[in-house]
């Protein structure tokens, strides 16, 4: 595979990821929706060229969204979990078994949704009053709605991967030859 070729796709992928990232600046509502696409995009770099590729656009993308991209909150959430998160997803599912694969894919999920948290009080100074609302603690109602909506984001992953194969993967893999 021509070296060139790929060091140019993986900036392109970590080009439209950083932009994907800046819309979060002009788009508020989609503090979740535009990381969830930019971390998308590492599918076709897993798929055709490896994780190590997939690895480094994520850690480039990751980085430069930290330092310039003006909504922070999409920045840590890319950061945290949904940058890395297919990457992730591609190795998991090398694993046999279907019981371990879901606890190791929840266990990454808890993991990234209690360092948030943290991050969240202790870093970013966050006041602990403001997780309540009505006397009730919304870091819990977070936490269970965040697991059942990672269940769902998990399958509609599986398949994008799925249609990237049947439908893109023929036309892309071409370039990488």
């Amino acid at each position: 595979m021509n070296h060139t070729v790929r060091i140019a796709f993986c900036g392109i992928m970590a080009g439209l990821g950083l932009a994907l990232m800046f819309l979060t600046a002009v788009l508020p509502m989609a503090t979740f929706a535009l990381p969830a696409l930019a971390g998308m995009l590492l599918i076709m770099i897993v798929i055709e060229m490896g994780v190590q590729w997939a690895f480094s656009v994520f850690v480039i993308t990751a980085l430069l969204s930290g330092f310039l991209v003006p909504d922070k909150q999409a920045a840590l959430i890319y950061i945290i979990f949904l940058g890395y998160y297919p990457i992730l997803k591609a190795l998991f599912e090398r694993v046999k078994n279907k019981i371990v694969q879901w606890v190791l894919k929840y266990t990454v999920f808890n993991g990234a949704i209690v360092s948030a948290y943290f991050i969240a009080m202790y870093l970013l100074r966050i006041p602990t009053d403001s997780f309540n609302l009505f006397g009730v603690s919304l870091p819990w109602l977070f936490w269970l709605a965040g697991n059942v909506v990672f269940f769902f984001y998990d399958i509609a992953l599986s398949g994008i991967i799925v249609f990237y194969i049947k439908r893109l993967h023929k036309t892309f893999a071409k370039w990488f030859l």
